[in-house]
C-alpha cells in the first residue's frame, strides 16, 4: 500500500541556490530508501518548493532521513534559510 508524504520548503531568497545544491545532492537518495519523488513543483520565484514523495513504510522515509551522506550537506541546508514542513498525506477519492 505505501505511504505519502508532502515536503514545503520555504526558501529566503538569499537561499535559494544554497537549496537547489542540497536537493540535487540529497533526492536521488531517495530511491535507494524504496521510495520515489513524485512530483517536484517549484513557485516561478523559486522560493517554494513542493515534493509529493511515496514510500513503501513510513520506516522507510525514516532511513532516509537518517541517512549519513544526506547529514553530509545538511550545512547547505542550514545556510539556505529554508523552513521545511512535512505531511503525511493520502489520497482522496474523487466523486
Amino acid at each position: 500500500m505505501g505511504v505519502t508524504f508532502v515536503v514545503v520548503a520555504r526558501i529566503p531568497r538569499a537561499g535559494i541556490e544554497r537549496f537547489q545544491r542540497y536537493e540535487d545532492a540529497v533526492l536521488p537518495l531517495i530511491v535507494e530508501h524504496g521510495g520515489r519523488l513524485e512530483r517536484r513543483l517549484r513557485s516561478p520565484a523559486g522560493d517554494v518548493e513542493v515534493h509529493v514523495l511515496s514510500f513503501a513504510e513510513p520506516e522507510s522515509l525514516d532511513a532516509y532521513l537518517d541517512d549519513p551522506r544526506r547529514a553530509e550537506h545538511r550545512e547547505l541546508l542550514a545556510a539556505s534559510g529554508a523552513e521545511l514542513e512535512l505531511l503525511e498525506v493520502d489520497d482522496i477519492a474523487r466523486a
